[in-house]
């Protein structure tokens, strides 16, 4: 494991938002769906590639407050520019689970 710095964490804006919209993304290389996460309104609205449909559908993803990196530049995926990553932990089949708060945070909330 590689060590940083304390000023290098710093550098990473770790946000909670709130999934608005989840939309299919057919033309991903991987199942994948276009999450819109709203960060609040110092950030705004952003938009994410996940690819979480091993474990999450459309209908549950809806409303769920998500930990993401929001100021990372916007990245080209197949069709779309991801604004932000979404975070979340392979297990041990490869499936991705959201890192998520356990109980409900003001959207926009800077990981401490």
């Amino acid at each position: 494991m590689k060590h940083i710095e304390w000023s290098d964490f710093q550098k990473i804006e770790l946000r909670i938002g709130t999934i608005i919209a989840v939309d299919d993304f057919p033309k991903a290389r991987n199942p994948a769906y276009i999450l819109r996460v709203d960060f609040g309104s110092e950030i705004g609205v952003k938009k994410s590639s996940a690819q979480i449909t091993d474990l999450y559908n459309k209908e549950n993803l809806l409303g769920r407050q998500v930990m993401a990196v929001v100021n990372f530049p916007a990245k080209q995926i197949g069709s779309i520019m991801s604004e932000c990553l979404v975070t979340g932990f392979h297990n041990d089949d490869g499936a991705v689970v959201l890192a998520v708060p356990d109980s409900q945070v003001a959207n926009g909330t800077r990981l401490a």
